[in-house]
């Protein structure tokens, strides 16, 4: 674990390699983070660092291209995507300033991808096998934290269709504002963060803000709204946002997600076997997560209408 402000670190090196001892030391590092801070910065993950790189070199030379070349990269009407796929930008009335790409598991044929740059397509596809098989130890790693058991969330969790990575380019900031992406918790189960050097993804902690600074090779992980009404608030969905730099920033993010006809609630192992009351009323994922989106579609005038968990409080 870190010392400061800074993010914890886990290192995930023994459950690559079988090292019960160690093992046992990272799984309460991930217990604690989670508990504290509902960040952790992963290192020794099993994700080649090279993959990482390239995969955000080629995101750079991609939204490098003409808007006209990136509009293409557009969805035909009618998917059954849980989002639209392919490439977008934030609305003008949006005070997040940045622009995407959004890819799902090939199997499920939503994905479009732009002629250039070459490899583009190859690369994204493999930094996203692997982020998969990341999501699936720390989905393992997490139902261990929460001593729930064994094989719990693997089979609460077994549907991969609304799994989705995000490569996004944030403009550079302006003078009079700076938002890139506005304070947020995130929705689904887990959420890996591959970035630039650039900095300015910064996580909300006991007040303040702390910088979750770039790092080679590392992948930053939180935990999102999913894991937090499931522990009835023993582990953290933490508060995070973008700060805009003088340059573009270019990052990706995987939401390792849960199926749209899931319901989500607060479990017994932290409610009733405890003698604790649910602090979460039942939700269905597919609709929380329609909200959310219209949260950023179509932003509400007063911040206090913007759908968070929280909505969803007894």
């Amino acid at each position: 674990m870190a010392a400061g402000g800074a993010l914890p670190v886990v290192d995930l090196a023994p459950f690559l390699t079988g090292d019960e001892g160690g093992i046992a030391r990272a799984t309460e590092a991930v217990r604690e983070a989670c508990r504290t801070h509902g960040f952790f910065r992963a290192v020794n993950h099993g994700v080649p660092a090279e993959l990482l790189a390239r995969a955000l070199d080629l995101s750079a030379a991609f939204f490098a291209l003409p808007d006209e070349e990136k509009a293409k990269v557009r969805l035909a009407a009618g998917s059954e995507a849980p989002l639209p796929a392919g490439y977008g930008r934030q609305p003008a009335h949006s005070t997040d300033k940045n622009e995407y790409l959004v890819v799902f598991d090939p199997k499920l044929g939503f994905n479009v991808y732009p002629a250039e740059p070459a490899g583009f397509r190859e690369s994204v596809e493999d930094c996203r096998r692997k982020l998969t098989e990341l999501g699936l130890l720390i989905q393992e790693i997490l139902n261990e934290c929460m001593g729930l058991p064994p094989g719990f969330l693997r089979g609460y969790n077994d549907d991969r269709g609304f799994d989705h990575m995000t490569a996004k380019r944030y403009f550079p900031a302006m003078e009079e504002e700076n938002v890139g992406f506005s304070e947020h918790e995130d929705g689904n189960c887990v959420t890996f963060i591959l970035q630039d050097g650039v900095g300015g993804l910064e996580v909300l902690k006991d007040g303040d803000w702390v910088p979750a600074e770039p790092v080679d090779g590392s992948i930053v992980v939180n935990i999102g709204d999913v894991i937090q009404v499931l522990s009835n608030n023993k582990l953290k969905s933490a508060t995070h946002r973008v700060v805009r730099k003088p340059v573009h920033r270019h990052s990706f993010a995987f939401f390792f997600n849960l199926h749209g006809d899931k319901w989500v609630e607060p479990l017994p192992e932290f409610t009733a076997k405890i003698g604790e009351p649910p602090r979460y009323r039942r939700l269905l994922y597919r609709e929380y997560q329609q909200l959310r989106v219209r949260n950023k579609t179509h932003p509400p005038a007063r911040t206090e209408d913007v759908v968070h968990v929280s909505h969803y409080a007894i």
